[in-house]
């Protein structure tokens, strides 16, 4: 695993990027409130994708300064347009390969806010526990890549914020509900559901291994 520096306007973003060999794309990770690109949960969902050969980047949307502010956290303009600095980024890094968006809590919506402006480039988008409606109606509407919304079934509020979300985007779409988990997947079990549901989706839409040149 490679530690990297993401130039982001005036700062630079630290971050963790691993591409298995003969990777079949690469995917971002938008960490949510409050955490950082070193989150055991995203840190487990990444190892899972790379062990379907699959990159990851795992990095920090803010500078720990930033992260003191609560109002900067939850700056869902902001976050996306970190995440899409560090896409500018990749894409020079991983050329060919596929992209996907992985985002939790409030990540998930700066991944959707990113989706919507990457008009296609990006291939995939999955939220686990996350807050895709604060993404907006009109930026939901206009995602393109196929998006998968993960949910605990006993996250009773954030269900029926991600079946809002749900219902504005019109790309292909899934909403699926992870028995017994709670918000943070920490119940036996949960985590390695939703990460194994993640790998699938992604699997499925990075195939073929590049775009045509």
């Amino acid at each position: 695993m490679n530690t990297v520096h993401i130039p982001a306007g005036q700062i630079a973003l630290e971050g963790e990027l691993l591409v298995p060999a003969k990777a079949c794309g690469v995917v971002l990770f938008a960490h949510g409130s409050g955490s950082s690109r070193l989150s055991p949960r995203n840190s487990y969902v990444a190892k899972v994708l790379q062990q379907h050969g699959i990159g990851t980047l795992l990095f920090d949307l803010l500078t720990a300064e930033e992260d003191q502010n609560y109002a900067t956290r939850f700056d869902i303009a902001l976050l996306a347009r970190r995440l899409l600095a560090a896409t500018s980024w990749l894409q020079n890094e991983a050329k060919n390969l596929r992209l996907g968006y992985f985002g939790a809590s409030t990540g998930a919506a700066a991944a959707l806010l990113a989706a919507a402006k990457m008009n296609g480039d990006i291939d995939a988008v999955v939220s686990r526990g996350g807050r895709p409606d604060l993404a907006g109606e009109i930026a939901l509407s206009r995602v393109s890549a196929p998006t998968l919304l993960i949910v605990g079934s006993e996250d009773h509020v954030v269900i029926e914020l991600n079946q809002f979300a749900y219902e504005q985007l019109n790309c292909e779409k899934q909403l699926i509900l992870i028995q017994n988990a709670t918000h943070l997947f920490e119940e036996p079990g949960t985590l390695q559901q939703a990460a194994q549901s993640a790998a699938d989706w992604f699997v499925r839409h990075f195939k073929p291994a590049a775009h045509n040149s």
